[in-house]
This record gives structure tokens, C-alpha cells and sequence, in this order.
């Protein structure tokens, strides 16, 4: 009977409502979710940087793909392809798109995932020395990183992207042509059919505005096309986030 005390101990506590307050021994605590949300004001305000590992010649040779995406306007601001994972070169691309894209003191929240260099004392400090607020991933949770993962869905998608490439320099072009095409040409579903670039730089409301011209024209025109109601262009979200927050109720919300 002795053997089964802590059993009935813990089927007593249910019973009176006391589990809650017992921890479960051998079952560690969840991870907190990291909320990440940005409004779009012009300003980038949180990014997301994604780390993606692309087949080299070899049979266990990769180069690494780091990306930094703004999270609300889709537009990727700085990349970098790599022999390796390397904290130096992270660091190094985090420091040149946070001057680029002129980003202030305080402006920036930044999600990254646990990998090592993202963790790493050097990425910590950069951080800390640009005022940049860090975010990471929740262990084992691929979804916390939503905005980077579906844009390199989108790449491995694409009908040119290779089983495999040749060499660094053969992958710097078809990073660099890939970025180039996604940035100013994608038009993606969750920015109102825009591209990145429209939105990144402030050209989204007059490119809405010119859509609907055209809709409103080919309304007036043929109105029974339209089953007598005038289409209307999508509208850009108001804000995203990372792993909304309950209190986060705005309908423009992603």
C-alpha cells in the first residue's frame, strides 16, 4: 500500500480542487509565448529573423540563410548566405539592417529563434548596445517564427529553386534574384495583394486607391457583372503579431 501513497495523495488533491496549486512532478513548466505586434505606422517596429539550412554539393554540406523580415510589411531588408552557422556574420548583418533601415533606439522589437547564434552573448550585447528589444522562440515551436517560416515556404516553392547548389556563389544568385523578385513583385495575400516593397515605403494607400478606380470604373461600365454590388480592394491590416495576446482584439488584427 505504500507504493501507491503518492498516487492516492494526488487523486485526493483533485478531488478536494487542490491540483492546481501541486506542481506535476517530472513535467517541466510551459514555455511563455513571446507577443511580438506592430502597427503600421511607417516605422518598422518588429522584425522577425529566420534561419533556414540550403543543401550544398555535398551530401552533408549546407549553407546557412539567415533573414530579417520587417513583420508587417513582409519586406526583407537584409540577408545573408553562409559556409556555416556563425554568431560574427549574425551579429554583423543584424548591425548593418538596424542602420539601414535607420532604426532608433528603442524603436525595434526583434524575434529570433534559439539557435545558437541568435543566443549567443555577442547578438545579446549588439542588442543591448542599439537598445533593441529581443524576443525568441518558445523551445520547440516552430510557429513561433510564422512570418519567416512562410517566407522561406515561399522560396523553396518557387519552380527555379534548386534540388541543390553547386557552390556559395552559385547560391548568392539565386538568394539575391529570389529577394529582389519577393521584395518588389510578390503580391502577397496577407498585405492586401501588395508587394513588400509597397507597403515598406509607404506607396500602399495610393496603389489601394488606384485599384479601386479601376474597380469603380469597370463597376459604372457593367454593373451586372458585379450582381449590382461595386467590388471593393482588400484592406491593408492595421496591425500583426506574433502570438496575439488575448487582450488584442482589434479586428484588423493578423
Amino acid at each position: 500500500m505504500a507504493a501507491y501513497a503518492p498516487q492516492c495523495r494526488r487523486c485526493l488533491q483533485v478531488a478536494q480542487g487542490m491540483a492546481s496549486k501541486v506542481p506535476v512532478e517530472g513535467r517541466a513548466p510551459a514555455s511563455q509565448a513571446s507577443e511580438t505586434g506592430t502597427a503600421g505606422d511607417g516605422a518598422p517596429a518588429a522584425m522577425d529573423v529566420g534561419h533556414h539550412q540550403a543543401r550544398g554539393p555535398g551530401r552533408r554540406y549546407h549553407y546557412s540563410l539567415y533573414m530579417i523580415i520587417d513583420v508587417f510589411s513582409r519586406y526583407v531588408p537584409g540577408w545573408l548566405l553562409a559556409d556555416r552557422e556563425n554568431e560574427t556574420l549574425a551579429k554583423r548583418l543584424i548591425e548593418e539592417t538596424c542602420r539601414k533601415e535607420g532604426i532608433r533606439p528603442g524603436q525595434l522589437t526583434l524575434h529570433t529563434d534559439r539557435g545558437a547564434p541568435m543566443t549567443s552573448k555577442s547578438v545579446a550585447q549588439l542588442l543591448t548596445d542599439l537598445d533593441v528589444t529581443r524576443s525568441h522562440s518558445r523551445p520547440r515551436n516552430s510557429d513561433d517564427n510564422p512570418y519567416s517560416e512562410a517566407q522561406f515556404k515561399t522560396m523553396k516553392y518557387r519552380p527555379d529553386f534548386p534540388r541543390r547548389f553547386g557552390s556559395r556563389e552559385d547560391g548568392l544568385g539565386f538568394v539575391r534574384g529570389f529577394f529582389r523578385w519577393y521584395n518588389r513583385e510578390h503580391r502577397h495575400s496577407g498585405i492586401a495583394w501588395l508587394a513588400p516593397a509597397t507597403v515598406h515605403f509607404g506607396r500602399a494607400e495610393d496603389v489601394l486607391i488606384g485599384r479601386q478606380r479601376v474597380l469603380d470604373a469597370a463597376f459604372d461600365a457593367h454593373p451586372d457583372r458585379f450582381g449590382g454590388r461595386c467590388p471593393q480592394v482588400p484592406e491593408l491590416p492595421k496591425e500583426v503579431w506574433i502570438n496575439r495576446p488575448w487582450h488584442a482584439s482589434s479586428p484588423h488584427t493578423v
